[in-house]
């Protein structure tokens, strides 16, 4: 039989060697669902990129770090509660090895008046999901029926605008500020100009994105369109106000049919950070994505990364209380299928 003592001591070693690996074995002897299990270890690697930045080790981290690491999260009050439990949990075992007595994240969550309460609790950036996105972007390449020419092409800018925002990252202001000249035909990327050359950006461009802007293009000869601006507000080819393009996105995405079954509006914005999440998932590294995007600190972009991770684990979680809840069903119907008892979480 193993000697206790030596067990401890190789865990003690192991945790000051690599928490990253030491995490992972204590990952596993949990029994999450994988899924679960991948949204934990991004939070926990968050934690460890924040000590490492405050000069702290698991075993020197004091309260303080801790709940400024959790107060600068921009994410809502409750998932911020889910990281201190995580904390808490993997700190009592660190702890228990190093036969230390105080855990440093034992008490934030039930201290009222704690920094991390009275941080902005806004709500958490929005994102489509993947059938809000699969949905609209099916709408965009729909037929546009019998329209007279006025309003032909103002819907094909208007789908092929949706398509800048959601295939392309731009922003309203960039939107309204792009000439033809910044797209080639076919071209995987649009320039974005600025009056600094140094902030002058290539956005990469999905592949229907490209095909959109590209049919957008022609449909704008076709209409002999004046000026040079790519999205223009009229014939005589003068820029689109911020109100009208909002309206304009509006329209595209209620036609859609998402917005029935969203709560929050699908603004620019949110199809803005929906195209970064689409290239996180695919496995770009996140200052390529703020590249694009055109963040000038890479602070930004890994704001955004971990508010997408967040966002991942609440889709996650719902989902697993949707099937855990499925699978009560059946278990209560006699005549219906026995289901598998749900995971334990956090």
């Amino acid at each position: 039989m193993p000697n206790t003592s030596d067990l401890f001591d190789q865990q003690r070693a192991d945790w000051q060697a690599d928490p990253h690996a030491a995490f992972d074995a204590w990952l596993a002897q949990q029994s999450f669902r994988a899924s679960s299990a991948d949204v934990y270890r991004a939070q926990w690697g968050n934690f460890l990129e924040w000590l490492d930045a405050k000069r702290a080790t698991l075993h020197t981290v004091q309260r303080p770090v801790i709940e400024q690491f959790v107060a600068q999260l921009d994410i809502r009050r409750p998932q911020r509660m889910r990281y201190l439990r995580l904390i808490e949990r993997v700190l009592d075992h660190v702890r228990e090895i190093e036969s230390a007595g105080t855990n440093p994240a034992r008490f934030i969550a039930q201290d009222g008046n704690a920094a991390w309460r009275k941080a902005r609790d806004n709500e958490p950036t929005g994102f489509l999901t993947h059938d809000e996105r699969a949905l609209l972007v099916a709408h965009l390449f729909s037929p546009l029926g019998a329209l007279p020419a006025g309003q032909r092409w103002r819907e094909r800018r208007d789908r092929a605008l949706v398509a800048a925002f959601l295939g392309g990252g731009v922003k309203t202001g960039e939107a309204a500020q792009l000439t033809v000249d910044c797209y080639a035909a076919g071209a995987p990327y649009v320039t974005v100009d600025a009056s600094n050359p140094l902030l002058i950006r290539q956005a990469r461009l999905a592949p229907f994105a490209v095909d959109l802007i590209d049919s957008w293009i022609g449909e704008r000869k076709t209409a002999a369109l004046a000026g040079d601006l790519l999205f223009p507000a009229a014939p005589s080819g003068r820029p689109m106000h911020k109100a009208t393009m909002l309206r304009a996105i509006d329209a595209v995405v209620a036609a859609s049919g998402i917005a029935v079954s969203r709560v929050a509006r699908a603004s620019p914005q949110t199809l803005r950070n929906t195209y970064a999440a689409e290239l996180f998932e695919d496995g770009t590294e996140p200052e390529r994505v703020g590249q694009w995007l055109g963040f000038q600190q890479t602070i930004s972009v890994h704001r955004l990364h971990r508010a997408w991770q967040d966002w991942m684990g609440e889709q996650i979680r719902e989902r697993d209380i949707a099937q855990a809840r499925a699978a009560s069903t059946r278990i209560a119907d006699p005549h219906g299928p026995i289901g598998d008892p749900e995971n334990a979480h956090l």
